[in-house]
């Protein structure tokens, strides 16, 4: 079995130089980034499934690894959701410099505290945002495990996305792994770190998933600010 918390840190990892290209062209490239660094190279993940929007992490939000990362911005967002504060982003260049550790007794588990199986809950969450669009065809998906089987991801993890990228979207299962509202935070700000609402596909998904989740709208303000602040154009 893979660990899926560090595909979670793959997902939200830098870009692979060359993963834009061909399969053939770049292959060469990507096995030497996969040799000598393969937590980067497995990034290749968030490349294909979460860089629609053109946008990546900034900073230390970027440095800190997905699980720190979704649980530091998630506890960002909430925070100033619960003080009352108007959500608004600051410039990407800021505010990720100012992420927060999330206290121990604040609910949003460090990485190491984190299980395995709600890690594997916030990597679907950001994959099932990927395909919101419904871009994601049979034809993308080959293309997609072509550039997967040169990232040096293992073939557990490989074939586990191969998986969700066929199987229907069990969103009932996605909501329902969020027993607490600040797991459920975490849900969604996986979900809005994998894709840019820039269409209505995927703002309808967020708002559903969203409205899914309990969060009240200006909670969900807070994450969208947040979240927003953290990335820059790729």
């Amino acid at each position: 079995m893979f660990d899926a918390k560090k595909l979670l840190d793959q997902f939200l990892g830098s870009q692979v130089p060359g993963a834009g290209g061909t399969v053939r062209g770049r292959a060469d490239q990507v096995t030497k980034v996969a040799k000598d660094n393969p937590l980067a190279s497995g990034a290749i993940a968030a490349v294909l499934l979460g860089t629609k929007s053109g946008r990546k992490l900034a900073g230390n939000a970027a440095v800190l690894g997905g699980l720190a990362a979704i649980a530091g911005l998630g506890y960002q967002a909430y925070k100033n959701y619960q003080s009352g504060k108007e959500p608004a982003a600051e410039p990407a260049s800021r505010a990720p410099a100012q992420l927060p550790a999330p206290p121990a007794d604040s609910g949003f588990a460090a990485p190491e505290a984190l299980s395995e199986d709600f890690a594997l809950v916030l990597v679907r969450a950001m994959i099932a945002a990927a395909r919101a669009d419904g871009h994601i065809d049979a034809s993308e998906r080959g293309r997609i495990m072509d550039k997967l089987s040169v990232s040096g991801l293992s073939a557990d993890a490989a074939a586990f996305l191969e998986a969700e990228l066929v199987n229907p979207i069990d969103l009932d299962a996605i909501v329902s792994a969020g027993k607490t509202e600040e797991e459920r935070v975490e849900i969604y700000t996986a979900s809005r770190l994998a894709i840019e609402p820039d269409g209505r596909a995927e703002r309808g998904y967020l708002d559903l998933l969203a409205g899914r989740l309990g969060l009240a709208d200006a909670l969900v303000d807070h994450i969208e600010a947040t979240v927003s602040a953290a990335k820059i154009p790729a």
